[in-house]
């Protein structure tokens, strides 16, 4: 939200999910190579990230069609919409970070693959990452649902309850 009275609300560019993906594969790659022995990537946030994710796309595809109402659908309360788009927003930013983080793990782990332990890392973080990375399709999916479309017809009535 901008600080000036306007209280607008500005969709996720690339910048900031560019910066944290890049600030969590630094912290990725220090953490892996200053601890010794590398740690332990539990294989339990791969299939955690994907049912967000899959949840994440199911609920973009329907508020998509409760703000454009389409045929059969409720209307969409703006405060669902606004805890949607918050959640969106979060969702968004936790991804990009962790698929950072677990990127650059990866990346860490990739030096010693004939080791089982460094292999082993190693799939569990790049997995984590493309899961992560799909979550970070699936907040920003879920954000540009919750965009209401441009008026085009004037007579519309847009109260609550009202199709």
């Amino acid at each position: 939200m901008s600080g000036e009275g306007g209280g607008t609300l500005v969709p996720t560019g690339w910048r900031v999910p560019s910066l944290l993906a890049l600030l969590g594969a630094l912290l990725g790659l220090v953490v892996a190579n200053t601890v010794s022995g590398l740690p332990l990537m539990p294989w339990s946030a791969v299939p955690t990230l994907l049912l967000l994710a899959l949840a994440e796309g199911f609920t973009a595809g329907r508020t998509a069609r409760r703000i454009r109402r389409a045929p059969g659908t409720e209307p969409m309360e703006p405060l669902s919409a606004a805890r949607l788009l918050a959640l969106a927003k979060s969702s968004a930013l936790f991804a990009s970070l962790a698929a950072g983080y677990f990127a650059g793990t990866a990346l860490a782990a990739s030096d010693r693959l004939e080791l089982p332990s460094h292999r082993e890392v190693f799939l569990t973080a790049l997995g984590t990452a493309l899961a992560a990375g799909l979550l970070l399709a699936a907040a920003l999916y879920l954000e540009h649902a919750c965009r209401v479309p441009e008026d085009d017809d004037p007579d519309r009535d847009d109260t609550p309850g009202h199709a």
